[in-house]
């Protein structure tokens, strides 16, 4: 038990410094991070639990119509399918916008950090290779921050993506069955 506290503090020690070392800008990437992680973890709720009550609810509404094949139940037909799709792709253009800004803002950070290190490289006069190289190290870190983030948020967002484009589908052939 005492290793394992141990390991969390080492943890959270390191993750401190990984902060500290980033600047202010890997706050914002953090932030970016956790609502796109919501937005993910909310979609794959609605995909498990609430949409199967959904379907159902609508497959049952279909099924106590007595047309089925006029024009008018067809068009009733394509706006379930449509307000089906809208729900199933709610969210999933707030989580591509978000992994599309969290390398931007990793970006800022690199690009602030660089500034400071050009700046104190000016007041400073030095020209001290290994100073320079911790400065752009250090300025770079936002940038990996918002770049990991990114990259396992857009798996997701296509995961997601396809989740809902399935479920669509099959959920509007169910319709045509019946």
């Amino acid at each position: 038990m005492q290793s394992v506290i141990t390991q969390l503090s080492h943890s959270l020690d390191d993750i401190q410094a990984f902060i500290e070392q980033g600047g202010p800008i890997i706050w914002a990437v953090f932030a970016t991070c956790l609502l796109l992680w919501l937005c993910i973890i909310d979609r794959y709720w609605f995909y498990k639990l609430s949409f199967p009550q959904l379907a159902k609810g609508i497959i049952a509404d279909w099924q106590t119509r007595t047309d089925h094949q006029s024009w008018r139940a067809y068009k009733i037909r394509e706006g379930l399918i449509s307000e089906v799709r809208i729900r199933l792709h709610t969210r999933l253009s707030l989580i591509k916008t978000l992994i599309i800004l969290c390398p931007l803002l990793g970006l800022l950070g690199t690009v602030t950090g660089m500034i400071k290190v050009f700046e104190v490289i000016a007041v400073n006069g030095t020209s001290d290779a290994q100073s320079m190289a911790q400065g752009v190290y250090l300025a770079t870190i936002p940038t990996m921050a918002g770049l990991v983030v990114a990259l396992s948020g857009y798996y997701f967002s296509v995961r997601l993506t396809q989740i809902a484009d399935n479920k669509t589908s099959i959920l509007a052939d169910k319709l045509m069955l019946l």
